[in-house]
């Protein structure tokens, strides 16, 4: 396991768009936008690439969060991802691991979501030990809405 470089960004895009693709979903990310937000000036977020002998396996991404409510930093997970032939070899727990290990900022606990369609991801996470947050849904605005709310 290593981190990820720039010079990743067209495999973090590719296992972007399989992650994806195994929910029926697409991903607005392009190469432009992972290398700017995480590669750039001020990066938004860190990652982390698993490797095997015939390349990458899988990666997790993340950043910094803090919980007004428990006084405490936490990592946020945005995508962690296994392919398939690296299924099966304790990947996705070492890629937890490894951002809580890497994070410079004393993380207290670790988030992350996982869509529902998911099973085999909820498993896993399940297995490990997580368990939901708390019984909030997290919501989001954008397009239209977002912009309505930025023109008041």
């Amino acid at each position: 396991m290593r981190a990820a470089t720039s010079q990743d960004v067209p495999v973090i895009l590719q296992f972007l768009q399989a992650m994806a693709a195994e929910v029926g979903e697409t991903v607005g990310s392009t190469e432009a936008s992972l290398l700017a937000h995480g590669f750039g000036p001020t990066p938004r977020f860190r990652g982390l690439i698993a490797e095997g002998a015939a390349g990458p396996l899988g990666m997790v991404l993340y950043f910094p969060e803090y919980s007004t409510w428990r006084g405490e930093m936490g990592l946020f997970v945005q995508d962690v991802y296994v392919s398939p032939e690296g299924r099966s070899l304790g990947l996705g727990r070492r890629l937890l691991a490894g951002a809580m290990a890497d994070a410079d900022w004393a993380p207290q606990f670790l988030t992350l979501m996982v869509a529902h369609p998911n099973a085999g991801a909820r498993a896993f996470y399940e297995a490990v030990g997580f368990g939901l947050r708390d019984d909030a849904d997290q919501l989001i605005l954008e397009g239209e809405g977002l912009r309505a709310l930025m023109d008041r």
